[in-house]
């Protein structure tokens, strides 16, 4: 008989958060093992707890005979009648044994196996309990530090928290509050470990989940987390109703909800952000709080973007040793480069990207690039360019060359197409005619206006070299042909010039 087992059996449960059934079986099989160390087996024992629970009693189930062969398992009759007077040969009796007949030895063994048992189901039973609150926030209080790492008090159990998983703000002291996230719930020789931490993004999205309540209910959701542990933390958000602005229901009425979590953070600084499906769009935000101009993608296979700030939001946009940027490119996934407008200009890239570019800060619009295809004409219908294309005529500039009986005459294009076709090219085509440069001799231009100081013979020498410019044709086939010619060099016809001489040596 075990006495004040039910003050101990409470003891166990409450101290050690084990069930009381577990309790009982783990003092069953203590028993047990003590039985089978004096005994040397266990079939025939037989534990038994009182209704109340506050009692147990093991016995030895023994069989009667009326010679014992085997004195464990069997008992006489007549020792038999003293325990029962109505027994008889062939029945079962149980027969109590007292704990205190067992040796110290088989006591011993059988309370190192019970310790043993004790801590395999303490183990398996906050293991049980703790595995699926991963992820999960937990508060407890400061107990102890060792090596940088602090020991929390969980209740039922210690849980630690490592010096990797400390924000650099933090500093604690003995009974502090410590909230934190369960990260890694894992069973040792030693025990049950529990990590806990408090740099994880999912810290931050708990306590958002906690203070937002829009977050909770998921009508706003958070898209991604990306954390500088003490330092900066950026959360992209978006929303699932329209009539909810998912940045504003994470700030909360004058800042009450961001605030509450930058005070747990130690102040860390919190940018809250809208996504974007649009990767432009949201590159410009991820760079908050500074503003962006615009943004180039400059290789989509690569990922690599250009952002092009203003000059006095350069350094906001990087930040303090480029966190701002480097927080940025985790949270959309693309590798951003921050310039300036004059820093852009100076860039080596692609004309394509440049001329892009340029047109946003000019604010040209695309359609006053310059076209060549009929089909690129504004207005121009489908059928109409597919007429002229079957006909050969595909360039704009071939188009306004052709007169209006040409285009009549294409198969297809009725009276109305063809005026159609004139009000486009008069709308959108401006034609610029290119001047030719009048062939004005340089001596001749000289002697217009110095005719009365030039010589009468270099005049004769001017017009000499004129007649010498002069070009001549054959009378019979028209070849070109040359002064010091005799005869045609194509049909061979005799050839012969008559050249007026001025002057005093007269007609040749």
């Amino acid at each position: 008989m075990v006495s004040g087992l039910a003050d101990a059996v409470r003891a166990l449960v409450q101290d050690r958060g084990i069930s009381e059934e577990l309790v009982k079986k783990t003092i069953e099989d203590f028993l047990l093992a003590a039985y089978k160390r004096k005994f040397g087996t266990v079939d025939n024992a037989v534990v038994r707890f009182s209704e109340e629970g506050d009692d147990v009693t093991i016995y030895a189930r023994k069989s009667i005979v009326e010679e014992v062969m085997d004195p464990v398992e069997e008992i006489v009759l007549h020792e038999a009648l003293e325990l029962n007077e109505e027994c008889e040969i062939g029945d079962e009796l149980l027969i109590e044994i007292n704990p205190k007949d067992f040796d110290r030895v088989s006591v011993q063994s059988a309370k190192q196996k019970a310790r043993q048992t004790l801590r395999e189901i303490q183990k398996d039973t906050l293991y049980s309990e703790f595995k699926d609150k991963v992820g999960e926030m937990i508060i407890g209080y400061y107990q102890r530090e060792r090596n940088g790492n602090i020991y929390v008090d969980l209740g039922k159990i210690e849980g630690i928290l490592p010096k990797k998983f400390q924000s650099p703000r933090e500093v604690y002291r003995p009974n502090d509050r410590i909230k934190a996230l369960i990260h890694e719930v894992s069973k040792t020789p030693s025990g049950l470990q529990i990590v806990l931490s408090r740099t994880h993004t999912d810290f931050v999205k708990r306590n958002f989940e906690l203070e937002v309540p829009e977050i909770y209910d998921q009508t706003v959701e958070i898209f991604k987390i990306v954390r500088e542990p003490g330092y900066r933390t950026k959360i992209a958000v978006y929303s699932n109703r329209e009539d909810v602005d998912p940045v504003g229901a994470c700030v909360g009425m004058k800042g009450v909800r961001i605030q509450a979590i930058v005070r747990e953070l130690e102040g860390e600084k919190i940018d809250i952000l809208k996504y974007d499906t649009d990767s432009k769009g949201f590159i410009k935000n991820a760079l908050s709080p500074a503003e962006v101009d615009t943004v180039i993608l400059l290789d989509e296979s690569k990922r690599q973007a250009l952002a092009v700030v203003s000059e006095n939001q350069l350094s906001l946009a990087i930040g303090k040793q480029g966190l701002n940027v480097r927080l940025a490119n985790r949270l959309v996934d693309w590798n951003i480069d921050v310039k300036t407008e004059a820093q852009f200009e100076e860039m080596d890239i692609s004309s394509e990207q440049k001329k892009a570019v340029s047109a946003l800060f000019s604010d040209l619009d695309e359609s006053e690039e310059e076209i060549t295809n009929i089909g690129e004409l504004p207005g121009i219908s489908e059928r109409i360019a597919d007429i002229l294309k079957e006909n050969g005529i595909e360039l704009i500039e071939t188009l306004i060359t052709m007169s209006e009986e040409e285009l009549t005459g294409i198969e297809g294009l009725t009276d109305q197409d063809v005026q159609s076709i004139h009000a486009i090219i008069s709308e959108n085509v401006e034609i610029v005619e290119e001047e030719e440069p009048e062939k004005t001799d340089a001596k001749d231009q000289e002697g217009e206006n110095e005719a009365d100081e030039v010589p009468k013979a270099q005049e004769s020498e001017e017009e000499t070299a004129e007649e010498d410019e002069e070009e001549y044709e054959c009378p019979e086939c028209g070849t070109a042909i040359a002064l010091d010619m005799t005869s045609c060099p194509n049909c061979g016809v005799g050839l012969s010039f008559e050249i007026e001489e001025s002057g005093e040596e007269g007609d040749a």
